[in-house]
């Protein structure tokens, strides 16, 4: 973790990302996606489970740009602490888990990546196979719906904060981005590839600011006052606190061709789970998640809390909530 201190940083509610239980087991795993390329993981167990008997087991997806340390780590302990097996894992082209070039965006493999952990898991033998669920923050929630959509072994589906990483980037928030600057993004990501192709210099997009000025977007500032104060930052394996949330420009266009809400009915009758905060600028795509699936499902709204707010903030994630759908699905 790399720390400046003259940054701000707002820890209230119980913010607590980078939180170490001492109730649990961790290790660090590895496996192969369906493409051979490793996936890393840290495995969470209860320091009292009879490892004789079968459990139930959750997955864990980090936010877009970020990496498991970042937020799933901490969902990942806190909900082994309530009796369940748990993984957080680096999706592929980001963190420890291999994909070259870093910071590659492939929506498809994100997806595949939840998928391998489900084999990694169901193969354990003090893990019930019949009893795996998913649960996906920020970008990573689309991409376990967008998984569970074709891997039935997915028996609860839970997203927080999410982002649907196709609509986002088509269309920007609130359908804010039009047409034509649609295809101007395109475009430059097109003349981009020709750069790299002919081994010029790799060039990244969008992600978290890295000053503050008085012009900065209070959703920005949200941002970084996770990704770039001692709050949430990490420097991530075989990377840079710098390009922590940054994809490259040249791939991150394929996110305007995911779909990941298409078809998201046809995940019935597995419960799904959708909680966001009342205040969170990201509430209309659980909103509009929830509006296409079919039962059983459920829109959780969190009082009083943004989209970040949701990442590490202990007081405001609604654990207990977290708790009873899990309990409850995984049975």
């Amino acid at each position: 973790m790399v720390c400046t201190p003259a940054m701000a940083q707002d820890l209230s509610h119980g913010a607590d990302n980078f939180y170490k239980s001492d109730q649990l087991n961790v290790k660090k795993v590895s496996f192969n996606n369906q493409y051979k390329m490793k996936v890393v993981g840290n495995l969470y167990t209860p320091k009292k489970m009879d490892k004789s008997e079968k459990y139930p087991a959750i997955i864990v997806g980090h936010p877009m740009g970020a990496v498991k340390e970042q937020s799933a780590n901490l969902y990942a302990q806190k909900m082994a602490e309530r009796g369940f097996v748990t993984m957080s894992i680096d999706l592929s082209f980001w963190g420890e888990s291999e994909g070259q070039p870093r910071n590659a965006v492939l929506p498809d493999v994100y997806s595949e990546d939840f998928s391998a952990a489900v084999d990694y898991l169901g193969t354990r033998s003090f893990v019930d196979r019949e009893r795996i669920g998913v649960l996906g923050i920020c970008g990573s929630g689309c991409f376990v719906i967008s998984a569970a959509k074709i891997d039935p072994r997915m028996k609860a589906i839970a997203t927080v904060s999410m982002y649907n990483m196709g609509d986002a980037n088509r269309h920007a928030l609130n359908k804010s981005l039009s047409l034509e600057q649609r295809k101007k993004i395109i475009a430059e990501a097109a003349q981009q590839r020709y750069v790299e192709f002919e081994g010029g210099k790799t060039e990244y997009t969008s992600g978290t600011v890295h000053e503050l000025t008085a012009e900065t977007h209070p959703i920005q500032r949200e941002f970084y006052d996770f990704y770039r104060t001692p709050r949430g930052e990490v420097t991530p394996e075989g990377s840079s606190p710098e390009l922590t949330t940054h994809p490259t420009l040249s791939s991150n266009v394929k996110f305007m061709n995911f779909y990941p809400f298409n078809d998201i009915e046809t995940i019935s009758p597995r419960p799904m789970l959708f909680i966001t905060g009342d205040k969170a600028h990201s509430i209309e795509f659980s909103q509009d998640a929830y509006k296409r699936a079919a039962e059983p499902k459920e829109l959780y709204i969190v009082p009083g809390a943004g989209h970040v707010d949701l990442y590490d903030r202990t007081e405001l994630i609604p654990w207990d909530k977290l708790t009873s759908f899990f309990t409850k699905a995984l049975k």
